[in-house]
């Protein structure tokens, strides 16, 4: 583990090498090669593990190894391609650090970074399939029962929705297979349907993420949302019609 001291001088001299860096050429420098070295070994170890879930785990406790490195680069860089920073963002959206890897994924989608060539797909459709899949994930987890955990419930969609939303405004207009993009339509409209107060959106994401893939699986998702709509309407005209004076 790293002392703060030699944690600030890896943020700091990786600030200064990231923003020296030529934006068209690869990221050198000092801290570039012990980090890239660190991550060869860190991919060495996962290798040697069969089970997905321990790889996560163990991806969990590598990954603050490079947060000083990272926080060097997303201050100082000018954009150049550097392998280090695109591993560790799909390592934090892996693990469920949302924040984390879509704060790397707005420096990268900004300056046009790719992902490593181990990865097939471009930046922003590997980013939206990660965190549209991520945030299903965990919006199907089970919460503790009673208010508090409804409470709880509702706090971690909303956050959900927050991430979602912000992927989205990210890869607008990314060019990307539309059976990922509606992916992240259908996370956003469940995040939305169970933050609760939000359910005109929840189905306007549903029906887009229908659009764009019809075997999606949201048809009674939508069916239902319609209801509790029309449902909500009409109680609510009921009401104003109850209080208008005779």
């Amino acid at each position: 583990m790293q002392s703060p001291a030699r944690k600030h001088f890896a943020r700091v001299t990786a600030a200064k090498a990231a923003g020296d860096a030529n934006p068209s050429r690869p990221q050198t420098g000092e801290q570039y090669e012990i980090h890239a070295a660190a991550l060869w070994e860190a991919r060495r170890t996962l290798k040697a593990i069969k089970s997905t879930e321990a790889k996560v785990q163990k991806k969990r406790e590598l990954l603050p190894e490079f947060d000083a490195y990272v926080t060097g680069v997303l201050e100082g860089g000018n954009g150049a391609q550097d392998d280090v920073l695109m591993t560790v963002m799909l390592w934090r959206l892996d693990v469920g650090d949302l924040a984390g890897g879509i704060a790397i994924a707005e420096y990268a989608l900004r300056h046009g970074l790719d992902t490593p060539d181990r990865f097939e797909r471009d930046t922003a459709s590997l980013v939206v399939e990660q965190v549209a899949e991520e945030a299903m994930r965990l919006l199907e987890a089970p919460y503790a029962e009673g208010a508090e955990g409804e409470a709880g419930a509702a706090n971690d969609a909303a956050e959900m929705a927050m991430h979602l939303s912000r992927v989205e405004a990210l890869t607008r207009d990314a060019d990307m297979h539309d059976q990922i993009r509606a992916k992240l339509h259908k996370s956003l409209g469940y995040a939305q349907r169970a933050r609760g107060g939000h359910a005109d959106e929840a189905l306007a994401n549903l029906r887009r993420a229908l659009e764009l893939n019809d075997r999606v699986g949201v048809k009674k998702d939508i069916e239902r949302l319609e209801r509790e709509l029309k449902q909500q309407n009409a109680g609510q005209g009921t009401a104003q019609n109850s209080s208008a004076p005779a």
